[in-house]
């Protein structure tokens, strides 16, 4: 069979259509003239793709104004419960919450992005941007780190062909030297630290979830106030309480 020559061109609606859900997603809702501006189009074009989107139940208009529908609730339910990981994860997620009073992150790796598939919050935790479904640089933060440093040489190559290494804060690793330095103590030692990297004044700990060929398939953290989450609580108590709990998940997953 002939492949056609065109098969990888972008299709340009359904971009357009993405673009649309993704102005949405950030800016929270906006109007026909708002999106005709984003898109750089026709009013009648922007028109119609608003008017498809909310005929098919993505956005709901309210005041001449569209936001996302909450059928993308759905979507992001069934692809989360596609990993198998977040079933076993969850439960050990919400008993680390329990222990440590912290917020407790677990997070997979797609398409060179980490994402936010589950979080717990203990009694004192702190709320920063992360959330549910967020896709993250993997370098910024201790889940992706962790995550990163159990990849293929190749595919971190590959990540960071595609993507660098934007700074979030000032102590964001932006240097490809200092990361594969990192990615070495990680390996080493089997957890990876932030340190105020994603967000200033946050501190947090890092451990991978692995397969049977050491290859990250998602991580579990935990942060909390650098003032709190430091000396040997960070380095030495918070590590092993987290091995504890990757390894069990990871036993877990190997017997399913």
């Amino acid at each position: 069979m002939t492949v056609p020559a065109d098969i990888d061109r972008p299709v340009e609606t359904v971009e357009r259509a993405i673009e649309i859900v993704e102005y949405l997603k950030t800016n929270g809702s906006a109007g026909v003239p708002e999106i005709t501006e984003h898109l750089g189009c026709a009013k009648s074009t922007a028109h119609r793709h608003l008017k498809t989107l909310e005929a098919n139940s993505f956005l709901i208009e309210e005041d001449d104004e569209y936001r996302l529908g909450i059928r993308f609730l759905d979507y992001g339910a069934v692809a989360r419960d596609e990993y198998t990981l977040y079933q076993e994860a969850k439960p050990k997620v919400d008993e680390l919450a329990d222990v440590t009073d912290e917020k407790i992150w677990c997070a997979v790796e797609e398409h060179g992005r980490s994402i936010h598939i589950y979080g717990a919050q203990g009694k004192h935790s702190v709320q920063t941007y992360a959330r549910i479904g967020h896709r993250n640089y993997l370098h910024q933060h201790a889940a992706g780190k962790a995550i990163l440093a159990h990849l293929p040489d190749e595919r971190i190559e590959e990540i960071l062909d595609t993507y660098g290494l934007p700074a979030r804060t000032p102590n964001t690793i932006t240097s490809e030297e200092a990361l594969w330095e990192e990615i070495g103590s990680i390996r080493e030692q089997g957890y990876a630290f932030n340190l105020e990297e994603s967000v200033q004044g946050l501190h947090a700990i890092g451990a991978p979830i692995t397969d049977e060929n050491d290859v990250a398939i998602g991580a579990i953290s935990i942060s909390g106030p650098a003032n709190r989450l430091e000396g040997s609580l960070l380095r030495d108590e918070l590590p092993t309480l987290l091995l504890g709990a990757v390894n069990e998940i990871t036993i877990n997953l190997a017997h399913i």
